[in-house]
């Protein structure tokens, strides 16, 4: 399969087999991979400080300075020095990460649909299913203009809808 142009394979070792599933899974299968991913990508989380802090499922700050530097390493994050502050590191998603918004799309309606979950952080993942490959091209347009170009989420774009929705919904729930 072709890679979009000027993007390279991610920088993984053979694995235990060529298998795709199996690859895939040894760089994502791990409990907290996909989670940060999904609070970098749904909730504008780049910084340390802000993964840890806003961490629905708490993660250890051990746990998450290992899966930010492994994604780092394998190439899903991309880490860039903050001007203001020698000590910050603001993580930016890839190419090949944002690339993983219809799987996490699909795991989310999956969940939705199969699993006890919270209303408010359930209404995301139904509206990306809804939305299907036309919202989650624009959401990756989106993400590609603040993650490889440094620039910032439109006030009436995808996440700002998403956003919206789990506020209006977290906020019948209180």
């Amino acid at each position: 399969m072709l890679q979009p142009d000027g993007v390279e394979m991610l920088q993984v070792g053979q694995g235990r087999s060529g298998c795709p599933i199996n690859m895939t899974v040894e760089v994502l299968g791990d409990r907290w991979s996909l989670v940060v991913l999904r609070d970098i990508m749904f909730g504008d989380r780049r910084r340390f400080r802000e993964l840890l802090n806003h961490s629905e499922e708490r993660i250890a700050s051990n746990v998450l300075a290992s899966r930010l530097k492994r994604m780092s390493d394998v190439g899903l994050l991309a880490r860039h020095g903050d001007p203001t502050h020698r000590q910050k590191v603001e993580y930016r998603l890839t190419e090949p990460a944002i690339q993983l918004v219809p799987v996490m799309a699909q795991l989310g309606d999956w969940g939705a649909r199969w699993l006890p979950t919270a209303a408010e952080l359930t209404v995301r993942a139904e509206l990306l299913a809804d939305g299907g490959p036309r919202l989650w091209s624009r959401f990756m347009s989106e993400l590609r203009e603040v993650h490889l170009r440094g620039g910032v989420f439109p006030e009436d774009g995808v996440l700002a809808e998403l956003t919206a929705a789990y506020e209006r919904v977290a906020s019948a729930h209180r």
